[in-house]
């Protein structure tokens, strides 16, 4: 075990705080590794696919109701009605228009939000009802992803768009997602991943999808120690070999802080840390599932006190009504962070992008931390011309 006491702050000595406002933040260069495509969908764009495909099921057509439903169903301690979220947004992604455009809007709307480089996931095995192969599927959404990265362009913002392939961790197409990932590697694909229920299905049992991976050079995220705590996260890191931990916010069951604030690591917390290992953490959709009582009480304030390898992420936007600027907000709200924090969770993310060491250098040097300095000048300028003022007479 190793111990230590938390650092209290984030601001060297005695400088103020730049903490951002809501403008700040929404203009600030953003890096997203856990999104999920099924989970992001506008509500006007489920009510008109859903038209299009005949698809009968919504609980609403009016986007607005039907946008507050999904908050509510997600938001209801239900994993049934949870659940159920993801069959209507999935029931209408079955063909390959909806595929394209669902794809498209999701690059606009994270450059929208000044994301400057996403990982989105999905699983191909979800969207075979109308017909597409796994192919198929795959190229649509990379096509959707360069349609929606051109279009930000033209705006005047620049995005750049990663896809992670999903199998999902009940069925047993594991390794045949894995290898579909390695055959598009190099046309859009950076990675792979597995998804759902971790209680009774360890990832353990997708081992030859991790070793074929390996073998092959490639990189993987594994959904663990959002659920079902440490022994997920032992496992799929130990075990599998995974890069990232896609949440890994229970980590923090191997960690005790005492009464006198110093803070005492236990050997997985201690090895996640030592080895710089990325955590997805995603704390709207965490407060959702129970696995934090509020933003402030969310194991990131530790965490980032600690300096683990923590990132934030949307996880879910359309069913959290949520965006990278909104989780944000509700950081700096709750923890007081300041521009420098937000710039450390972004070069954070960068860092353990599945992208080529040298494009993740390049965008840290010359997209992030220029866009962290000019917000910061802004702030230097604004904080300078409120103090200065005429105080004494002019001569």
């Amino acid at each position: 075990m190793t111990s230590q006491t938390a650092p209290t702050g984030s601001s060297p000595g005695n400088a103020p705080r730049n903490i951002p406002t809501e403008d700040q933040i929404r203009r600030a260069p953003k890096v997203l590794l856990h999104d999920h495509l099924d989970g992001g969908l506008r509500p006007e764009t489920v009510v008109e696919l859903a038209h299009e495909a005949g698809y009968t099921q919504l609980p609403d057509t009016d986007p607005d109701k039907l946008g507050l439903w999904f908050r509510e169903a997600a938001d209801s301690g239900s994993l049934e009605r949870y659940l159920e979220t993801f069959s209507h947004t999935v029931g209408v992604m079955q063909n390959r228009d909806a595929l394209v455009r669902v794809a498209r809007e999701c690059a606009e709307d994270l450059a929208e939000d000044g994301v400057v480089y996403a990982e989105v996931r999905y699983a191909p095995e979800q969207h075979l009802d109308g017909g597409l192969s796994l192919e198929e599927v795959v190229e649509a959404v990379n096509e959707g992803f360069r349609q929606g990265e051109r279009l930000a362009r033209e705006s005047g913002r620049r995005i750049r768009v990663g896809a992670l392939l999903t199998a999902m961790r009940h069925a047993a197409r594991s390794l045949e997602i894995a290898e579909l990932a390695n055959r598009y590697r190099d046309f859009g694909v950076v990675g792979f991943d597995i998804a759902g229920a971790e209680a009774g299905h360890p990832p353990t049992r997708h081992l030859d999808a991790f070793e074929y991976l390996k073998r092959e050079n490639n990189h993987f995220t594994i959904h663990a120690g959002e659920a079902f705590g440490l022994p997920s996260i032992w496992q799929a890191l130990q075990w599998c070999g995974a890069d990232r931990l896609g949440h890994g916010v229970r980590i923090i069951d191997d960690i005790e802080v005492g009464e006198d604030g110093s803070v005492r690591l236990g050997r997985l917390a201690s090895y996640v840390r030592d080895k710089r290992i990325p955590l997805e953490l995603c704390p709207s959709s965490n407060l959702q599932t129970g696995a934090a009582a509020s933003y402030a009480e969310h194991p990131i304030g530790l965490l980032r006190r600690l300096h683990f390898r923590a990132t934030v992420n949307t996880d879910n936007r359309l069913m959290s009504h949520t965006s990278m600027s909104r989780e944000f907000e509700h950081l700096v709200e709750a923890f007081g962070y300041t521009l420098d924090d937000l710039q450390w969770f972004s070069v954070n993310a960068m860092k353990s992008a599945f992208i080529p060491f040298d494009e993740r250098l390049a965008m840290i040097n010359d997209v992030v931390k220029p866009g962290y300095a000019e917000l910061k000048s802004e702030w230097l300028f604004r904080e300078t011309a409120s103090t200065s003022g005429s105080s004494g007479s002019e001569k």
